[in-house]
């Protein structure tokens, strides 16, 4: 019987409280039997066709088209009936849904799993994850206006690469947590582990949206093994290798002793203006930087509470005051050669010339130089604009000296300084007793 002429049937005895029973007779609707005429026919092609029937006169019609195509000629016209099960339930938001399988196990078994999730809280309604993933990366894209240019490009162009190649055309409910194993492990064997966790990591945050989003109801890639990613060694300079190095530079010889000892990100270097140096305090204040996306300079400010500061020590103040001598407090400290901000890959180019030396190794010198002079790991942070000490000791370290004989020293200074006097008191009181 239709479920229409069901529910007209039973309205009089679900009333008022009762209405919750009402639910209960749907959810548990035994998965109706639902006939299906369908007739196949090859045409003059010889390719298969076929055309299905479901209304109440579905006999009469099949019968009748499956006449026409005969009188037309068609080859190997057959009629047959389809039997599917129908099951019908209520979603958690009181919606009448009906999914259709070819067994009456199978559509029981959904609708027990339905139960399920409805109670756990997991329901996930089906036609939402059908959504491919190619099209819903883009929305999740799209919608993460919290991203800094630089890191909306570098997502843009990890899906690109490798996410949409892969998972451009499958269904959000199609993937399994197997399936993203099998991609991460192909994927590690032609590229470097770091680059596979930046991979793994998109895919995993569009997963994430998409349960957040109630369209699944765990997300796949959570728990994959990943490779494991071994940290280059770091190459710093001494205090002699960058005074070379920024002699050789000519014109950018304050870029390079202003990096290797402030240890700014080559982006706020190239965005200070005059207006943020202080130069009687010798201070700079570290408030936007410029990062080169798709060719062209994108200019972002920190936020407040991300703004930093750095400080310069003594020897260069009177170089920094030649440079903006002039210069209005909106203007840039550092430029190019067309007065634009400078740009990394054109100093990297002209300045470093010592091959595979990269801008950014002047800030790992700037660490190294500033532990060697005893920096503890509270200034090194704050000299970096680290977030936290437990980055700045998982970059640098092992640049700290190992004071383990100093430490113990002391502590066998203190246990001198302290039980000394009360065993010399001791001994004078057993000599007392004995005489």
């Amino acid at each position: 019987m239709h479920l229409a002429k069901r529910l007209a049937q039973v309205p009089a005895l679900f009333k008022g409280g009762q209405r919750t029973l009402v639910i209960k007779y749907l959810t548990h609707v035994n998965a109706e039997k639902r006939i299906t005429l369908r007739v196949q026919w090859l045409d003059a092609n010889g390719d298969s066709r076929r055309r299905s029937f479901r209304s109440r006169t579905a006999d009469a019609d099949s019968e009748q088209f499956a006449g026409e195509l005969r009188d037309t000629g068609a080859q190997q016209v057959t009629r047959r009936a389809v039997i599917a099960r129908r099951a019908h339930y209520i979603d958690p938001k009181g919606k009448h849904k009906s999914e259709t399988y070819r067994l009456k196990t199978e559509a029981e078994k959904r609708l027990d799993q339905i139960s399920a999730d409805k109670r756990t809280g997991s329901y996930v309604d089906p036609a939402r994850s059908r959504i491919t993933i190619g099209e819903w990366a883009g929305r999740w894209l799209a919608a993460r206006n919290n991203l800094k240019p630089s890191t909306q490009e570098r997502y843009a162009s990890i899906l690109r690469e490798h996410v949409v190649p892969r998972w451009g055309t499958t269904r959000l409910k199609a993937v399994g947590h197997g399936d993203v194993q099998e991609w991460v492990t192909k994927v590690s064997s032609t590229r470097a582990p770091a680059t596979v966790h930046k991979a793994h990591r998109v895919l995993s945050l569009i997963l994430t949206a998409a349960v957040n989003d109630g369209r699944l109801a765990r997300n796949p890639a959570a728990e994959i093994d990943l490779p494991r990613v071994v940290a280059p060694e770091q190459e710093h300079l001494d205090h002699r290798q960058v005074a070379e190095l920024a002699d050789a530079c000519g014109q950018h010889r304050l870029v390079v002793l202003f990096l290797a000892y402030t240890g700014c990100r080559f982006g706020e270097m190239a965005a200070l203006r005059v207006g943020r140096l202080d130069l009687m305090r010798r201070r700079a204040t570290i408030a936007e930087s410029v990062t080169l996306v798709k060719g062209s300079q994108t200019w972002e400010l920190r936020r407040a509470t991300h703004a930093g500061t750095c400080q310069s020590p003594p020897f260069l103040v009177n170089d920094l005051a030649v440079l903006v001598a002039g210069k209005s407090p909106d203007e840039l400290v550092f430029t190019g050669d067309k007065g634009g901000a400078l740009r990394s890959q054109v100093f990297q180019r002209s300045a470093l010339s010592a091959p595979g030396l990269h801008p950014h190794q002047l800030r790992h010198t700037a660490a190294s130089l500033a532990i060697a002079s005893g920096a503890n790991v509270q200034v090194v942070q704050k000299m970096l604009g680290h977030m936290s000490a437990t980055m700045t000791l998982d970059l640098y370290g092992h640049l700290f000296p190992d004071q383990l004989d100093e430490i113990a020293d002391r502590l066998d200074a203190a246990h001198r300084a302290h039980i000394a006097p009360l065993l010399a008191e001791a001994k004078m009181i057993k000599l007392t007793d004995t005489g």
